[in-house]
């Protein structure tokens, strides 16, 4: 039971140290704010929707984020013909592997899986690599298949290596850096809001009911507190007699 226990307390620190490697941002990710959803859903629709399926998301759930019918089929129905189908992938299967090696993942649980940080500073973590297959890499994920969709908005990234020693150990130290080479049709600040935009609706895809599953967990808090409270003073009332 004593190692039981031991192996149940150190899970969570190793579990942070196999993720240390890349230190993630915070995405700032916000289930109640619809605007961002909305721009998220269009980002999504006409940048990832091309290569990406969600094959557990409909057209139809939109509408819980304050779009109407209409607008959901004049701005992002695009691969189909019916609000109640799901969000498919535009291009073949067969192509996407022939033209970056692998079929590219599902994002419907992307938000779960990789998790909000991770999606929201991969985003943003493209830099040129004339060695790769695409001319792109990432510094969350090294030698990945995808290509920079969003490069035109983001600009051009570096990746700036540097390499000193250390004065009292002698080891060299290396330092990884991304520079903006050259600017995009966005400044930075407009290109974080627009990946945070992305992801937030990512996060939300994953989860639909995370709003009000929130809310749903706090008042059954409350409820139980109270609850406690009840049988409390119940408990009072029938052994104040007993001694």
């Amino acid at each position: 039971m004593k190692r039981l226990l031991a192996l149940l307390v150190l899970l969570p620190a190793l579990g942070w140290a196999a993720g240390a490697k890349t230190a993630l941002d915070r995405a700032p990710v916000n289930p109640h704010d619809k605007l961002s959803l909305q721009r998220g859903a269009a980002i999504f629709v006409n940048h990832c929707l091309n290569c990406h399926s969600a094959a557990m998301m409909r057209y139809v759930r939109l509408q819980e984020l304050g779009l109407t019918e209409k607008q959901i089929r004049e701005h992002l129905l695009f691969t189909t013909d019916k609000i109640g189908e799901t969000m498919s992938v535009a291009m073949d299967p067969a192509i996407a592997k022939a033209a970056f090696g692998v079929v590219p993942p599902d994002l419907s649980l992307a938000g779960r899986s990789r998790s909000a940080d991770w999606l929201y500073t991969y985003m943003r973590s493209f830099y040129r690599d004339p060695a790769s297959k695409t001319g792109w890499n990432n510094t969350v994920f090294p030698n990945v298949a995808m290509p920079h969709v969003l490069w035109e908005y983001q600009g051009d990234q570096a990746l700036q290596v540097t390499s000193r020693m250390d004065p009292l150990t002698g080891d060299t130290k290396e330092t990884r850096k991304l520079v903006l080479e050259r600017p995009g049709k966005m400044s930075p600040l407009e290109y974080e809001q627009y990946t945070a935009d992305l992801v937030n609706f990512l996060a939300y895809m994953a989860e639909p009911a995370q709003a009000s599953r929130k809310q749903w967990g706090i008042l059954v808090l409350f409820f139980l507190a109270g609850f406690f409270v009840l049988t409390l003073l119940l408990k009072n009332e029938y052994w104040k007699d007993v001694k």
